[in-house]
């Protein structure tokens, strides 16, 4: 498996897998997520792509089908009145093509991740997990994340 810097010519098949996951979180909640659509169009992944604060990788097998994505965003935090400086990687999106769940795309791609979120000085790794994707939270405990804050609602 290879996992590089995700580039315009991957956009196809970011766009497949960003299906993918829409449909999971449609599935787990149709009230808040349309059905066959993606996050992004071509132009804003184009956009993205270059972003050195946005940093997307991909993992790959040995064909160069792409396996999986981790959207990333670098986020600093200085100077603010309660809460310390410090750099963070926060995980906007990550997903595993459903063909290829449990051959460990998931551990690679996260542990790329945290491996250049050392490298660059971070000081956690962060990121949000829907509740109806019970699936995604047991994976990332068993990365060894914990939550550290929850988010709530009332449907009106």
């Amino acid at each position: 498996m290879n996992i590089r810097r995700a580039t315009q010519s991957d956009i196809p098949s970011l766009n497949r897998l960003l299906h993918q996951v829409l449909m999971v979180h449609h599935n787990g909640r149709p009230d808040l997520f349309k059905p066959d659509c993606t996050k992004y169009t071509d132009d804003e992944l184009k956009v993205l792509l270059q972003d050195p604060e946005k940093p997307v990788f991909a993992a790959f097998d040995e064909d160069g089908a792409m396996l999986g994505y981790a959207f990333c965003q670098i986020e600093t935090y200085a100077g603010d009145n309660i809460m310390t400086d410090r750099k963070t990687l926060y995980i906007d999106d990550i997903c595993v093509d459903e063909h290829s769940r449990g051959q460990h795309v998931g551990t690679a791609l996260y542990r790329h991740v945290t491996a250049f979120a050392k490298e660059i000085g971070c000081y956690h790794v962060t990121l949000n997990v829907w509740s109806c994707n019970p699936d995604a939270a047991a994976f990332y405990e068993a990365m060894g994340m914990k939550p550290y804050k929850v988010g709530m609602e009332t449907i009106l």
